[in-house]
């Protein structure tokens, strides 16, 4: 005898939500405690900043697909609790961290413990759920992850302005522990499915990833010819060549490459990776620009970029309405140049330039990747039959993941390598400071100081610019690989199993 579906979770709602919020506002949480982290004990230089954000976002992107695998198999709760066991200690670490390397290994091991937690929680709380009420949960968890920014940015701006950037993670781990405590009360025992889990291909991925990144952010330090970056670069192509081999021979691949040979799901891959690297390198520059150049504190730098969230929110609804009238593949265009045009407005601004005009940048910018994520992301499911959507779901996370690590990776470095080569003369040379924060502190004279944030903002130009140039090169790619209107169809059932496997 049949159960009837189980009705609405209100417990379980809140604690899915509730570690959805975490794992996802620490990405931009962190980005207000970088000025404070650079001034701070630990004297980090510019790549280790740079390591300090990216770290655990490398980590949880390339660990999500095999998380989502590894829940499947045994267990979505217990991977759940333990992921957010592991993201507590992250951060644990992080607040007692005697050097900057143990601060990144603290951040890096919460990236492990996020991987963990994101793909189960969307599962978790549509389990035992009907077609109406699971489409309710998933705009519910939806709409948190995008809400996760804002709160992150407002949350973690506080924490610093009125602490420490200690403050943020010894905050974090008490709402972390309640947070675990509250899921194991509240979430349901899904059944088992057996499902590969491919740790090598997993580990080839991650040390790929790891190693091009390393690569790019040792660039300035280095030279772009030194073999501590060729090398890394080098090892980067070799891991990630032996990724997509072991995949290629895998008779049940956890992530086939072959799925690039679909134009549409190649489109819809590079177009999201391109969307959130301009995202988030943005969001690596926003708290610093807003302190740095403006004056303003963490809490109100984090304030201030509210507006970004009510474009990311506003993004969704403004693309179907868009897609209404010129379909699929112009509207997904017009939404990554309307980003590419906010990285342009944004690249104009130094420490003169009024908020309002920044704040319009960087709403553009939110305004666009809104527009165009949801489209992308159903044209690839379009184009993938229903039994390779879960390896569609997996894709669109990485994609995602991967490109908001390049996206910082490819800023702090460009920042860094023009910011370096435009300090003043007295601070030039060998031995030269690698950050704002460091530059400041080796003078009190107003006008070095000046001319210190004005090579910053000189870096922000650079950087901004050249990733709108190539969000809109990528825009063009796009729009030829896209299959036209009467090519899309995004079938309903198909997005809802998707949604359902992640």
């Amino acid at each position: 005898m049949g159960s009837a579906p189980a009705g609405p979770r209100p417990l379980t709602t809140v604690a899915m939500c509730w570690c959805v919020t975490l794992v996802v506002g620490m990405v931009s949480a962190v980005n207000l405690a970088v000025p404070a982290v650079s001034a701070g004990e630990l004297h980090p230089s510019a790549s280790d900043v740079v390591w300090f954000v990216d770290g655990y976002v490398v980590l949880f992107a390339c660990l999500l697909v095999p998380a989502g695998a590894l829940a499947d198999r045994r267990g979505r709760k217990g991977v759940l609790l333990c992921g957010m066991g592991v993201f507590a200690l992250g951060a644990l670490v992080c607040a007692a961290a005697p050097d900057v390397l143990v601060l990144i290994a603290g951040r890096m091991i919460s990236g492990v413990g996020a991987a963990a937690v994101l793909p189960t929680t969307l599962a978790l709380l549509v389990e035992g759920l009907d077609g109406r009420q699971r489409r309710r949960a998933v705009a519910v968890w939806a709409s948190m992850t995008g809400l996760a920014a804002v709160l992150g940015n407002v949350g973690g701006g506080a924490a610093v302005q009125f602490g420490t950037w200690r403050t943020l993670f010894v905050c974090l781990v008490p709402l972390a522990l309640a947070a675990l405590a509250l899921a194991a009360l509240a979430a349901p025992i899904a059944p088992r499915r057996p499902r590969r889990i491919a740790p090598l291909g997993s580990v080839l991925l991650t040390g790929g990833f790891l190693a091009l990144l390393y690569g790019i952010v040792s660039g300035p330090q280095w030279g772009w010819a030194h073999p501590a970056v060729l090398g890394p670069l080098a090892a980067a192509v070799l891991l990630l060549t032996g990724w997509a081999g072991a995949e290629l021979r895998a008779e049940e691949p956890l992530l086939d490459p072959r799925l690039f040979t679909r134009p549409a799901v190649a489109a819809g891959a590079l177009g999201m990776a391109a969307l959130f690297t301009g995202m988030f390198g943005l969001f690596y520059l926003n708290g610093q620009y807003l302190q740095y150049a403006k004056g303003h504190g963490p809490f109100g730098a984090g304030v201030r970029l509210l507006p970004m969230a009510a474009a990311l929110l506003a993004g969704p609804r403004c693309g179907l309405l868009l897609e209404r009238v010129w379909g699929g593949r112009c509207t997904v265009v017009v939404g990554m140049l309307a980003l590419a045009g906010g990285l342009g407005t944004v690249s104009a601004a130094d420490s003169r330039t009024p908020y309002a005009l920044y704040a319009a940048g960087a709403t553009l910018t939110a305004l666009g990747c809104g527009i165009a994520t949801p489209l992308l992301s159903h044209t690839m499911m379009a184009a993938l039959p229903r039994d390779r959507a879960g390896a569609g779901s997996g894709l669109q996370s990485l994609a995602r993941e991967l490109g908001s690590a390049l996206g910082i990776a490819v800023t702090g470095t460009l920042t860094t390598a023009v910011f370096t080569a435009r300090l003043p003369s007295p601070l030039a040379g060998p031995g030269h400071p690698t950050t704002v924060a460091e530059a400041q502190a080796r003078t009190p004279d107003p006008h070095l100081r000046a001319a210190i944030v004005d090579a910053f903002t000189a870096g922000l130009h650079t950087a901004t610019l050249t990733l709108a140039c190539a969000i809109a090169l990528v825009a063009v790619v796009v729009a030829r690989w896209m299959p036209g209107a009467k090519e899309t169809g995004a079938p309903r059932e198909q997005e809802e199993r998707v949604l359902q496997e992640r």
